[in-house]
């Protein structure tokens, strides 16, 4: 499966995009915004480990973002179990000498109607963490609305946040 973007694609991973993955991925200003579970710092182990993970995927969820021929970010959907099952979340990132770019809202566009076509998806739910107004605005400028915030209902690197959820349906 290849969505194609205007200066890029997102695609499946590849064995040979660790090498990538982990110099773009192995940035702070990008995991300190993103879970826990994404790797700081991005080791080539744990970019090969994420690679052998979802290379084989079907149907795809998670897409590597691909500049140039080389990965530069990524974009993925969480499948969630009952009630939820056809609200899956969105996350993404983005390399940092491709922000303010207009990639990232484009990517999540595409992946959005991705997840109403292909995984009948009713509802793509976005959770962002308050300091990071910027990816609010690639939600916002993607479709989605925000819902509402949760406020001081997560930590992040010793820091309580509130978390802004953003929905765009079907």
């Amino acid at each position: 499966m290849i969505l194609q973007g205007d200066g890029f694609i997102l695609r499946g991973w590849l064995p040979g995009d660790a090498e990538a993955l982990a110099l773009h991925a192995n940035n702070p200003n990008i995991a300190t915004c993103l879970l826990d579970k994404f790797p700081s710092p991005y080791t080539l182990e744990a970019a090969q480990a994420w690679v052998k993970q979802w290379e084989h995927q079907n149907p795809v969820i998670n897409f590597a973002l691909a500049i140039n021929g080389q990965v530069a970010g990524g974009v993925g959907l969480e499948l969630r179990e009952d009630i939820h099952r056809l609200t899956p979340l969105i996350g993404y990132w983005l390399a940092e000498p491709y922000w303010g770019k207009g990639i990232m809202p484009e990517a999540v566009r595409l992946v959005t109607r991705y997840a109403f076509s292909e995984l009948n998806a009713i509802c793509v739910l976005g959770i962002v963490f308050s300091k990071n107004p910027q990816s609010m605005r690639v939600l916002e400028k993607a479709g989605y609305e925000k819902q509402g915030v949760i406020k001081r209902s997560v930590i992040k690197e010793g820091e309580i946040l509130d978390q802004h959820i953003y929905a765009c349906s079907s």
